[in-house]
């Protein structure tokens, strides 16, 4: 059992908070305490794992154990103060709905352990406790005994992730971030931005002192350069993408003019082609015409002149009149 539930609170407080006097024990950094709690359902120990999705924003003490039947562990998690100042100028800027939609995670791992592993863990915790109990310099005995139980941890998690006889329940923890208001009312009014300077939460300017009126000037001042940088970006970006736009239109005026001619030359050619392929289909066909009519022609005047007996003198010349005395 995991409690809270379902998200993990972190109040963000501004420095000067416990210097004037509201919260002398706290030392400002954000922090959230997460139990982890054995129902007894079961006899066995159970072993923990915190992750999250911003390890450097986190620090989780400890991020991983074994919780013994019926016994309760407390997991400490601290915001780091750098991360934690960068929330809080997004929240001087936009207000809370900067803080409002978080996307860091956590999620806690359990698995059932081994008696064996359970006895060395606690044996080990034992003997930690009674070393920080003694008070003597044993701060490098402690740190031995912790080397050794987070080696133990990993190569159980190691064996317990590669396997499927041991079940893994996850819980997964949204995180949540607060500013905590300032002394006398000095935190940012976020909520008067939205209301247009008539929220019923926004300090009046006849009762602001001059340096609340000093810091909110300060405020705007930063919020108009910011939006002056924003506007000179944006136009940057848009004279980029009109003059990408022109230039990609006149490269496509020259492809389509390019392609364009290309097609006419291609036509022309096979006009071309065309025309010569007839003339010759002409002239050949004119050819064997002729060729065909002369000797149709010199065939008939033959035919002819045999009947009137009018190449008699033939047979008088020379190897001519032999070849036609032996066809008769």
């Amino acid at each position: 059992e995991v409690v809270p539930e379902t998200a993990l609170q972190f109040t963000l407080t501004r420095n000067d908070v416990s210097v004037n006097g509201t919260d002398p024990k706290s030392d400002g950094t954000a922090r959230c305490v997460m139990t982890l709690k054995h129902t007894g359902k079961t006899s066995d120990h159970i072993a923990f794992k915190v992750k999250t999705t911003q390890p450097r924003r986190y620090l989780v003490r400890p991020n991983q154990g074994i919780v013994a039947p019926g016994t309760t562990e407390n997991v400490t998690i601290l915001l780091v103060e750098k991360d934690k100042q960068m929330l809080l100028q997004s929240f001087d800027r936009l207000g809370q709905s900067a803080l409002d939609h978080s996307k860091d995670k956590f999620l806690v791992q359990s698995c059932a352990v081994k008696q064996e592993l359970a006895d060395a863990y606690s044996s080990k915790k034992k003997e930690m406790a009674q070393i920080a109990a003694a008070g003597d310099n044993n701060a490098q005995e402690m740190s031995k005994f912790t080397k050794e139980i987070s080696e133990e941890l990993t190569n159980m998690w190691n064996v317990a992730n590669g396997s499927d006889e041991t079940p893994i329940y996850n819980k997964k923890l949204q995180v949540r971030h607060v500013v905590a208001p300032g002394p006398e009312g000095s935190a940012p009014t976020s909520t008067s931005r939205s209301g247009g300077g008539r929220g019923t939460e926004k300090t009046p300017l006849d009762s602001m002192t001059p340096e609340q009126m000093f810091a909110e000037i300060t405020s705007l001042r930063r919020k108009y350069d910011e939006l002056v940088t924003f506007s000179v970006n944006l136009t940057a970006e848009r004279d980029i993408l009109n003059n990408t736009l022109e230039q990609t239109k006149r490269d496509l005026n020259r492809e389509m003019a390019r392609a364009k001619d290309n097609r006419a030359e291609a036509a022309l050619a096979g006009q071309a082609i065309g025309a010569g392929g007839g003339n010759g289909k002409s002239s050949a066909g004119l050819s064997i015409l002729y060729f065909f009519f002369v000797a149709v022609l010199f065939f008939l005047i033959g035919v002819k002149g045999s009947q009137m007996d009018a190449i008699v003198f033939l047979y008088d010349v020379p190897v001519l009149g032999d070849v036609l005395r032996a066809e008769l």
